[in-house]
């Protein structure tokens, strides 16, 4: 399906060179986020991390669950 999106010129830009950074294209950084987004929502969200309201991930403390350095290059890699 096509849409139209009104982005932030930052935004537009900022996502345009995540995408050449990753050899991927725009459309697909896009449909990734929006995937996560919606399947976190569904899901209720990364057992390891959440997303604070200034929409940074946080590190989730629970006692149980040891952080790796795997779990927070899989966080970065998604961002």
């Amino acid at each position: 399906m096509k849409t139209t999106l009104e982005l932030p010129d930052d935004l537009f830009a900022q996502a345009k060179v995540a995408a050449v950074k990753r050899n991927t294209t725009f459309r697909a950084i896009v449909e990734h986020a929006l995937r996560r987004e919606v399947g976190q929502a569904e899901e209720g969200g990364s057992p390891y991390f959440r997303v604070g309201p200034d929409g940074i991930p946080r590190i989730c403390h629970t006692g149980k669950v040891r952080v790796t350095s795997a779990m927070v290059r899989e966080l970065m890699e998604e961002e």
